[in-house]
């Protein structure tokens, strides 16, 4: 058979299967089920093109691992067959432990159990199916690998990862300020004392990317409305399983049900593979579904929420630079309990406070190095004349509280 597929991508164009084992790979089940768990979770709501799915994504921050890897070689830093494979594999599986609704769900399926964990133990799962193939992927995927600079391309603030998400999500949602000039950025890409740096002449073209991600976080990814979106969604999810644990009968399919009916931790999915085989048959359309079933439920919370996400009935959304007021908070407490007729214990289901964050430099965590053109290897926020990357090194923080809209009647 020839594996040797090419892919029409409309952010990159053709996209080529470079070996037999990545054809493989790609051809797994565990790796099609990305195709049914949409990339931006519900983004869709606020910017309806965004419906492109993590399978694409996985795709393309591999098609810029190619490009980044060629670029390196290019550059006379040795690069053998196994590791380029190896690197190729690692960020084609960065994203496989992600569950329904992506990022919006991770924490109401599961306790504590994070999306990269779950990504390794099913590259620990696909390295036993592989017969030992993917051992050198899952050590540049953990960052034990000896050559680092192959962990930084899949992890890091100037990972492919990052550059493949901020370019696909803007063609997506058609919000252009997100664009950046990847190709520009991967050619400038170069090694230097085994640590991922860019060339000084690259240094706008990071400006411009540190300024899209953080534009992208604001109107995307962090936008209000989806933010009572997801929460909703979130708090849907928690009701059904609130009501299942007290024996209520909640219709879900098998896959789902099972995760609402126990409390999981990581601990669980490590001991007992059997969790992680029922985690792979999970997706967005068992989720979907089950909101379809819960909007004739007999709870009202749970039907309320489920036919108001159907229809698109989304709760409001007050959004401040300062901690909500305790006494707005109170009185909208009441109001919840008044109009819809609960107790106290079952406010949190419509009445969703929070605080989101974002700062699109981490000058505190791995920083982003360039290599000047006297050889010195700095970070960009020196390097940088203008004083924008240490202005976007600055964490921002914003509290937010949503409710329905019924109340203010």
């Amino acid at each position: 058979m020839n594996k040797k597929k090419i892919f029409n991508d409309p952010v990159y164009g053709f996209i080529t299967v470079p070996s037999d084992l990545v054809f493989d790979i790609i051809n797994h089940p565990y790796f099609q089920r990305l195709r049914r768990i949409k990339q931006l979770g519900l983004t869709e709501m606020v910017y309806p093109g965004a419906l492109h799915t993590r399978f694409h994504h996985a795709l393309g921050a591999m098609h810029l691992m190619n490009t980044a890897l060629q670029t390196l070689r290019g550059k006379n830093n040795e690069i053998f067959d196994n590791e380029f494979e190896a690197s190729l594999l690692a960020i084609l599986l960065h994203d496989v432990g992600h569950g329904p609704f992506s990022h919006a769900l991770e924490t109401a399926i599961f306790k504590e159990v994070h999306h990269e964990h779950l990504s390794l133990h099913l590259m620990h799962m696909l390295n036993e199916a592989f017969d030992g193939k993917l051992k050198l992927a899952i050590d540049i995927f953990q960052g034990t690998y000896t050559r680092n600079f192959f962990h930084q391309l899949v992890s890091s603030q100037l990972d492919v990862d990052r550059l493949d998400y901020l370019n696909r999500d803007s063609f997506y949602t058609g919000v252009y300020e997100g664009k950046i000039g990847a190709d520009r950025i991967i050619k400038m890409l170069d090694v230097a004392n085994d640590k991922l740096v860019v060339e000084e002449k690259a240094i706008y073209s990071i400006e411009n990317f540190l300024v899209s991600r953080r534009l992208m976080y604001w109107q995307v990814y962090l936008h209000k409305t989806v933010i009572s979106a997801e929460n909703m969604v979130l708090r849907t999810v928690q009701r059904a399983r609130e009501l299942m644990q007290q024996g209520i009968d909640v219709p879900a399919s098998p896959a789902l049900r099972f995760f609402l009916a126990s409390d999981l931790t990581l601990q669980d999915f490590i001991s007992d593979q059997r969790i992680l085989e029922r985690f792979v048959s999970l997706d967005d359309h068992d989720v979907w579904s089950g909101i379809k079933m819960w909007a004739g439920h007999a709870d009202k919370i749970l039907s309320f929420l489920s036919s108001s996400i159907l229809n698109r009935r989304l709760f409001k959304v007050i959004i401040s630079a300062q901690p909500i007021d305790e006494e707005m908070l109170l009185g909208i407490s009441e109001l919840v309990q008044e109009t819809f007729g609960i107790g106290q214990e079952d406010v949190k289901y419509l009445m969703i406070a929070g605080k989101i964050s974002n700062n699109a430099y981490d000058a505190e965590g791995q920083t982003i190095d360039v290599l000047t053109k006297s050889g010195y290897v700095i970070d960009v926020a020196e390097a940088s004349d203008l004083p924008n990357i240490r202005a976007l090194s600055n964490k921002v923080e914003k509290h937010y509280v949503c409710y329905p809209k019924e109340v203010l009647h």
